[in-house]
């Protein structure tokens, strides 16, 4: 069987659509225009796990991703926030590559598998990590060199080389660094994505299929919902944590323009409800 010239088949990809859902111009190649492209896409995308929750999820590649993303306007997460940015980056005209990577600090003692997936772009011979899909996204592309820091908008993040050779992506919390997520430089392919993916929403002990994960950054703040707790988090002001109250998910739905149709949210909160027991 012959493999075909672009596997990720990107052709396929409504670009003008994309853009137009970002509210962004094609732009020729830059670091402005990524930037706007990254930023543009974190906020208008939700990071979140409902199609997990629902068993409807149609899976990663890119015509169900772009169906979901440019369609209707919902979002995903890792492995069809970087699937869609990457394909729209390639159609662009960059140099692209996907990475995947493994969640939290491997020195916590706990085994995290390859189940985070990011866009490498080499840009005017500077290599950049771009990462629309985790759940505190960055909004703008940083710079894959050993101690590289940026602050933008008072969110501050920092990258350093791992033991193995690979990057960790820190973000500056409370004070302190904190390890976000590691990715190697191994080579991917769809199948290395769609095997991730298949981990993440099928396998029982997958915190995707255990509980409700929302998250969005706002103008003024990025606010994660769970079937338990809010997070609101504020650059340079103390984190904001406390327990969901009864019947304020379906307000928090509105509050972060999720568009669901009355039949999933109707079963996404008696889903909800039966996690929180």
């Amino acid at each position: 069987m012959t493999m075909p010239a672009d596997p990720w088949e990107t052709d396929r990809l409504d670009l003008a659509g994309y853009l137009a859902r970002l509210g962004v111009p094609e732009r020729a190649p830059s670091r402005a225009a990524l930037d706007e492209l990254h930023e543009a896409h974190v906020r208008t995308f939700t990071f979140d796990n409902l199609d997990v929750l629902l068993d409807q999820h149609r899976g990663v590649d890119l015509d169900p991703v772009q169906a979901k993303f440019v369609g209707r306007g919902r979002g995903g997460y890792c492995f069809e926030h970087s699937t869609i940015f990457a394909a729209a980056l390639q159609r662009l005209g960059y140099d692209v590559r996907r990475r995947l990577g493994r969640v939290g600090d491997p020195g916590a003692g706990t085994q995290q598998g390859r189940t985070h997936m990011v866009v490498e772009v080499l840009l005017d011979d500077e290599r950049l990590l771009c990462d629309t899909g985790f759940g505190t996204s960055r909004l703008r592309p940083i710079a894959l060199a050993d101690g590289a820091e940026d602050d933008y908008l008072g969110w501050r993040h920092q990258v350093r080389r791992t033991p193995d050779g690979g990057w960790g992506l820190l973000r500056h919390r409370d004070g302190a660094w904190e390890l976000t997520h590691t990715t190697d430089e191994l080579d991917v392919l769809p199948v290395d994505v769609a095997m991730g993916h298949h981990w993440t929403s099928t396998f029982p002990g997958s915190h995707f299929r255990s509980g409700l994960m929302l998250a969005r950054h706002l103008p003024d703040r990025h606010v994660v919902v769970t079937g338990e707790t809010v997070t609101v988090r504020r650059p340079g002001q103390p984190t904001e944590h406390r327990d969901l109250a009864d019947g304020e998910l379906q307000d928090w739905l509105g509050v972060l323009d999720v568009p669901l149709t009355w039949d999933e949210e109707t079963r996404l909160l008696k889903r909800v409800a039966a996690l929180r027991g």
